[in-house]
């Protein structure tokens, strides 16, 4: 499963690598305490996606505590995100239409299945309940069977400036930062406005190393600075069956690898940084998949930026493009330019 590891069976816990033990204990130590404080089970839906006849749903089932802020108040600071207790191998019932589906939650509480569904193309939504938990609706994007463009972005430090990368102040903007004090990329929000303006079936799916803690408060910057809807795909922090830390760029490459399976006559626009390792990956999968690829855009960072974020600043003259593997490769240091470049192929 993508969001986190599935459901361990008892005969292969001594398996687990010894941080998944050590969280699995705190965990189990601390769940009744916290039900004895009054927390309760937080269905906690994420934007699924999908075609005519299947969809993949992803959701977390949580131990948390009610909320308490004024009515109206929306300002998250990023730690409250962390304040929550997974719930494991617990039964989340799915209605996608008129039929149910049973999906188990994974050690992290995590849910991601794909079900049959009967759903015309555009925005959907299917329902997650279970007993003790209040229902939620989950929506899903479902493309059009004839739909060849879709948009795969990046977004830290592609459409919101983060510099994830720094590592101080990447905890500062995860854990501590109001999410309004996050600031946008300038001119990408109107780039994508204008892809999805020009390719209206065209899906966009923010494809980032972050965690799904902070799904809720990206979603809600996006649509605060007007950014195109779509499904969010992150990854889960902490250990995992084998490991102390999941690997962002295998996350990367992995659902970039799902999409190509899952949708094999899509042409999908890559949009990223030069601040991580988004040229790297978008490079080999552009190298063993060209026929998946439309074009890539890198937004470039500044000197400055790139010196903080671990790495040597490069010459940069503003803008570039080139072609690479027969697709076109683009960079600029913001949408405005970006959207130059495309102006001179068809994607704009």
């Amino acid at each position: 499963m993508t969001p986190g590891d599935a459901h361990v069976p008892e005969a292969l816990v001594q398996g687990l690598h010894r941080a998944a033990r050590v969280e699995d204990a705190v965990h189990e130590f601390l769940e009744p305490r916290l039900r004895q404080r009054g927390w309760r089970d937080t269905v906690i839906p994420y934007t699924g996606y999908g075609t005519r006849s299947w969809v993949r749903v992803m959701a977390r089932l949580l131990l948390r505590r009610a909320e308490r802020r004024p009515e109206g108040v929306q300002a998250v600071r990023g730690w409250r995100s962390f304040a929550t207790l997974p719930v494991a191998d617990e039964v989340v019932v799915v209605d996608v239409g008129d039929r149910q589906h049973e999906a188990r939650t994974d050690r992290g509480g995590y849910i991601d299945v794909v079900v049959e569904a009967s759903f015309e193309p555009g925005w959907r939504s299917v329902r997650l309940h279970r007993e003790g938990a209040a229902p939620v609706e989950a929506p899903v994007r479902v493309l059009a069977p004839d739909m060849r463009l879709g948009v795969v972005s990046d977004i830290d430090d592609t459409v919101m400036v983060t510099a994830l990368p720094r590592p101080l102040l990447a905890a500062w903007n995860t854990f501590v930062l109001d999410e309004h004090a996050r600031s946008p990329v300038p001119g990408m929000a109107v780039l994508y406005e204008r892809l999805v303006t020009a390719h209206p079936d065209a899906p966009v799916f923010y494809l980032s190393t972050g965690a799904w803690n902070v799904a809720p408060t990206l979603t809600r910057f996006l649509s605060r600075n007007l950014y195109p809807p779509g499904p969010l795909l992150l990854t889960d922090w902490g250990p995992t069956t084998d490991r102390w830390f999941r690997s962002g760029q295998a996350h990367k490459r992995a659902t970039l690898e799902r999409l190509a399976a899952e949708f094999p006559d899509v042409r999908w626009l890559l949009i990223g940084d030069d601040g991580q390792h988004d040229q790297e990956i978008y490079g080999d999968f552009v190298a063993s998949h060209p026929e998946n690829v439309a074009a890539v855009a890198i937004r470039q960072l500044s000197a400055t930026q790139t010196v903080l974020a671990g790495g040597l600043p490069a010459p940069v003259d503003g803008s570039a493009s080139t072609v690479r593997h027969g697709r076109p490769w683009m960079s600029a240091p913001d949408g405005a330019g970006l959207a130059r470049q495309m102006n001179e192929t068809d994607l704009l």
